[in-house]
């Protein structure tokens, strides 16, 4: 550690290329110049040299703003991960040379002065000597006004930084005794210290940074303290200056959040109401100044108080009714919408307390209120009506991203209304819904008559609300449902409208189905939708169409010819994803005609499909024209997917395999055809894939041909969907059973190993990151193999390369593949043990017992083991400590543990010298001792479990030190910075 004459000495010279690459980063050189620029500054930040630099930086008057703000946070980050860089003797000086920076930045830039003060809080954590912390702050930065602000500041991030933690060196003990040493033990100082500050001048009470540091410090407070403090008063005068407005919306809100355990909190919950209701008239004045930034403030501070006390209001309704208006009201005058979204977590919380049997009087309280949130609800779901009057206008001037928002937004009021569904009753709200659109009717029917929709938003919105509301009502609703279906069909032909009532039809089909007197009339409306000029009523209609087929097949099973003309008419000019939609539709209707018909019913819907299939393929050249083909192909593997009926295993033939039969050959050809070209493979696949899901034992006529295909188009392509399609055979077929004879079995096993083979050899020619799809698709199937042929695949002579390849593709970047290659290395690894991992159950009394593993499979485990473990400790360390993601920690530490557990000493050699190996100044040698001697304590007393937990905790500590960016960086490209006093 540098001194500090040292430090001012260094001169332009010492830090001059990391200006320059801060230079490049934020002017307007190409890529690749910042590209070096970044790279040279991530490593700079991680380097030694750094503690120096960045102090030289900071105090140099050449240095820019930029340039300081980058040194700050860099030096933040030396604090919190390389501090065991520093040699304890040198802590004094490097935290009274932090004191000087801080109060030379008092007046700003804020950002630095920031991230100094973060700093300083991750020292204080850190310097556990340092026992007089707020005494020694205090004195150096309080006793001068211009450096109030730092003080306030260092206060404000002290209890954010020693509760998030951000740890290296330290233990859980030394943090948690930091912790009771910096925050608790001066909790009530800090408490003295804000008021005294509050009460010096009417501009310190008005201060966001003294909001801040309330809002810090409430947990570590007696929340009781604060709200029977002058500090109280100070908050809520806060509400009323535009400063300090918004920080004191955050320290309310906190406030409140630290009541929601009502019972331990009554007394504090009573002194604040009061507070609270003062607030009321700010609704209003808001609403009427148009001040929606203050309107939204007031908002958030009514939500979260009801939502911290919404047990209470439950239980005393009549009390705090008022702070139930009060949101209501923030609901009712939000013209701009801008606020309404933070009511809605409130009207939900509240419901769930007031549905249930115990506060049914205050269910009764707040019903009229629920009941005028329905009224405003819909009100709000209306689409802004243009000033021209001119319903073609685009009614968001072109903004697209307003559109989609305003989109997402009615659905979220869509689920409040369902809130009210459950408080007042499906029917009351069903009726609101009604009149509206009846009023429309009766207002503006005889102008729509005429060709023309005027004020069509007023009709769209409660057909929303009646889309919205559907999956509430019971299908027993026979009092309005009666009458609005039969208006709903009626509606005038305008887009947004025909399309909201095309889907609110889609959504009483269950309702539909228990009342067949008004099934037709939908499906003819529907049925008219898909000729609509509208692409979103299409696409409406489609969606609707497969509600009413799943719903209503029932009742729509005996119209199957009809319903296979229209499908043929309208296939084809439909969108890929209503195409699908449809099918699913006509596959629910066709699953359920009766099985001595449903070979002809299949071929009726699918022969047209297999033959438009064939004359694509032989003209399809171009890729829009084979992304057609496998998106016909996907609508075979829906129905497929979906015609499923039961026949007994013990049948000679099953009517949906011989019809499978038929069309094999024309998939087999366009396979090999197109073998090129992933998707039609990949769609070949998974047809092949649920024929044998769907139709299980019966489709064994169809493996011979089935494993020739795949085994042959796996070899020609290389692609994993093949091996997915095997792996569907192998778990079908395994199990040897009465209806699946053990030479099936061993034909499936060494159709296997003829996979594997290939595999094996397509790694063997190509780098993993070539092949990260087949990789992930191979393990899974290894895994699925282990499980049902664990004998023949332990002790196979292709098993140790396949543990190879599994280590090998270790050194990958993609989540999926490491995934399933961890499962099956886990897999592996469990079979060294004296029982198998796999239990065999007992169906006559319910019981799972262990299933014993033979000698030979425990030998070849360990042999393997053996042969291996010092790669794959390497591979998964180094995986955990660089390159996995984060999901996959739990898997890599998983098959660390199972090395230890297997090999335990071994797998300790095998860390030691991986741990060995990481470059020098990365970790501090008592911390790599510190790991060593902990996991052989471990084994030494039989807890290797316990290892596991040391592991995760080392290679985070290590990865968070070394390898993730650290802060500053991703600020300084492709703008400037905006820096505030």
């Amino acid at each position: 550690m540098a001194t500090a004459a040292t430090m001012n000495g260094g001169g332009q010279q010492a830090f001059g290329p990391v200006l320059s690459a801060l230079a490049t980063m934020s002017s307007n050189a190409d890529r690749s110049s910042k590209g070096q620029a970044h790279e040279y500054l991530e490593r700079y930040q991680k380097s030694e040299e750094a503690w120096n630099s960045t102090f030289a930086i900071l105090q140099s008057p050449q240095a820019t703003d930029e340039a300081k703000l980058f040194a700050a946070t860099t030096l933040k980050g030396k604090i919190i991960f390389d501090f065991h860089q520093l040699p304890r003797e040198a802590l004094p000086q490097l935290r009274d040379t932090m004191l000087t920076l801080l109060a030379a930045y008092a007046k700003g830039p804020k950002p630095i002065r920031t991230q100094l003060s973060v700093t300083l809080a991750n020292l204080a954590i850190q310097m556990l000597e340092w026992k007089n912390v707020l005494e020694t702050v205090v004195s150096r930065l309080g006793t001068d006004p211009a450096s109030t602000a730092c003080l306030l500041e260092f206060l404000h991030v002290l209890p954010e930084e020693v509760t998030e933690g951000r740890k290296i060196s330290l233990t859980e003990d030394e943090l948690r005794d930091r912790t009771v040493e910096l925050l608790e033990e001066n909790a009530h100082q800090v408490l003295q210290l804000l008021a005294q500050y509050a009460q010096s001048s009417p501009d310190a009470a008005k201060n966001p940074q003294l909001m801040e540091c309330i809002t810090s410090w409430i947990r570590e407070v007696p929340l009781s303290a604060i709200v029977h403090s002058p500090l109280m008063d100070v908050v809520m005068g806060a509400l009323q200056s535009d400063t300090s407005f918004d920080s004191a919306v955050e320290c309310l809100c906190a406030i409140f959040k630290e009541t929601k355990d009502v019972d331990e909190n009554l007394d504090t919950i009573k002194a604040l109401y009061p507070r609270l209701a003062t607030l009321q008239p700010k609704i209003g004045q808001a609403a009427d100044a148009e001040d929606w930034d203050t309107f939204k403030g007031v908002t958030r501070v009514f939500a979260e108080a009801g939502e911290a006390w919404c047990v209470l209001v439950a239980r005393q309704a009549q009390q705090f009714r008022g702070l139930v208006e009060s949101v209501l009201e923030c609901c009712l005058r939000d013209r701009e919408r801008e606020a309404l979204s933070q009511t809605f977590n409130f009207w939900y919380e509240l419901k769930q307390y007031i549905t249930l049997e115990r506060y049914m009087e205050a269910r009764l309280q707040f019903v009229d209120l629920y009941s005028k949130l329905v009224d405003i609800m819909i009100g709000h779901l209306q689409y802004p009506s243009p000033e021209s009057g001119d319903s073609t206008t685009d009614l968001f001037e072109g903004d697209r991203e307003a559109e989609d928002k305003f989109r997402e937004f009615r659905h979220q009021m869509g689920d409040v209304l369902k809130d009210c569904c459950e408080v007042i009753g499906v029917t009351e709200c069903l009726q609101k819904s009604y009149v509206l659109v009846e009023r429309w009717v009766a207002q503006y029917g005889p102008q729509a008559q005429q060709g023309k929709v005027p004020h069509w938003q007023q009709l769209e919105a409660p057909l929303f609300s009646l889309r919205a509301m559907g999956r509430m009502v019971p299908k027993d609703e026979n009092i309005m449902l009666p009458r609005l279906i039969p208006l709903i069909v009626q509606i005038p032909d305008q887009e947004k409208v025909r399309f909201q009532a095309v889907m609110a039809l889609g959504r009483y089909t269950e309702w539909t189905s228990e009342h067949p007197d008004t099934l037709q009339d939908q499906l003819n409306f529907i049925m008219a939708a898909f000729q609509h000029p509208s692409s979103e009523v299409v696409r409406a209609a489609a969606l609707s169409f497969r509600f009413f087929c799943s719903d209503c097949r029932d009742l729509l099973k005996g119209f199957m010819p009809q319903l296979q003309q229209f499908y043929e008419q309208v296939i084809v000019s439909l969108p890929k994803a209503s195409q699908e939609e449809v099918t699913e539709g006509i596959a629910a209707v066709l699953a359920k005609q009766p099985l001595d018909t449903i070979y002809n019913s299949m071929k009726l819907c699918l022969d047209p499909i297999i033959k438009r299939l064939m004359t694509m393929a032989q003209a399809a050249s171009d890729k829009p024209q084979k992304l057609a083909i496998a998106d016909h192909l996907n609508l075979i593997t829906i129905i497929i997917q979906e015609v499923k009926p039961y026949v007994e295993p013990s049948a000679p033939s099953h009517p949906c395999v011989e019809y499978c039969k038929e069309i094999f050959p024309v998939l087999a050809a366009i396979c090999e055809n197109f073998v090129d070209f992933a998707p039609i493979i990949e769609r070949v696949c998974r047809c092949w894939r649920y024929m044998v899901l769907s139709y299980r034992v019966h489709t064994a006529p169809l493996l011979p041909q089935l494993a020739e295909k795949l085994s042959a188009g796996f070899t020609a392509s290389r692609q994993g969907c093949f091996l997915w399609a095997t792996d569907s055979i192998v778990r079908e077929f395994s199990d040897v059973s009465a209806y699946v004879p053990e030479s099936t079995t061993l034909a499936i096993y060494s159709f296997y190993e003829q996979q594997a083979t290939t595999f094996l050899r397509a790694l063997n020619d190509l780098p993993p990151e070539e092949l990260p799809d087949v990789i992930e698709d191979f393990f899974r199937l290894c895994a699925d193999v282990l499980l049902y042929h664990p004998d023949r695949l332990l002790t196979s002579p292709l098993i140790p390369s396949i543990l190879s390849a599994a280590s090998t593709s270790l050194t990958l970047l993609k989540e999926e593949p490491l995934m399933a290659t961890l499962h099956f290395l886990r897999d592996v690894l469990a079979y060294a043990g004296p029982d198998a991992p796999s239990s065999h159950f007992d169906p006559n009394d319910g019981t799972y017992t262990p299933r014993p593993n033979p000698a030979p499979v425990r030998t070849a485990v360990r042999a393997l083991t053996l042969a291996e473990g010092e790669t794959l400790v390497q591979r998964c360390l180094t995986g955990m400590m660089y390159t996995f993601p984060a999901d996959c920690f739990p898997d890599a530490s998983g098959v660390l543990l199972s090395l230890f557990q297997n090999l335990p000493n071994e797998t300790a050699g095998w860390t030691a010298k991986t741990v060995g190996m990481l470059p020098p100044g990365s970790i501090a040698p008592q911390e790599q001792e510190r790991l060593l001697r902990n996991i052989q304590q471990r084994i030494d007393s039989g807890e290797q479990r316990r290892i596991r937990g040391l592991v995760q905790d080392f290679t985070n500590a290590y990865r968070r030190r070394n390898v993730a960016p650290r802060e500053g960086l991703g600020r300084l490209e492709g703008t400037r910075f905006r820096f505030a006093g």
